[in-house]
């Protein structure tokens, strides 16, 4: 029974995440695809796949509450391609060692910085 249900309530919990701060769904998406059974390397790729329509989703709700302008947001939609080309070659490349800790890393910097402003 759990394993039925754990997707799903990572499912809410990593579209609330993502909705509520902008990012942080992928906090949550790592490690539910890595213990359903994906290594590291696939468990990153899957989370992308799985935040896209979610981020599309929460992006267009804010457009239409008017909270978030697309000429506000165009400089980083353009960098932000640029940055999931880079980071998508990156990964077919990164050892599995580097990637965790890379994404510790992240994991840390990002929980430093919400406690400290």
């Amino acid at each position: 029974m759990k394993r039925k249900i754990t997707p799903y309530l990572g499912g809410i919990l990593i579209g609330a995440l993502n909705s509520l701060f902008g990012a942080g769904g992928g906090i949550i998406a790592v490690p539910l695809l890595e213990k359903s059974g994906l290594s590291k390397k696939n468990a990153h790729a899957n989370a992308v796949a799985v935040i896209l329509p979610i981020t599309v989703l929460s992006a267009t709700l804010y457009i239409f509450q008017g909270k978030v302008t697309l000429s506000d947001a165009s400089p980083y939609i353009l960098t932000g391609i640029i940055g999931s080309v880079l980071g998508t070659v990156i990964l077919k490349k990164i050892s599995t060692l580097w990637l965790k800790r890379i994404f510790g890393i992240f994991i840390i910097y990002a929980g430093v910085r919400l406690l400290l402003k």
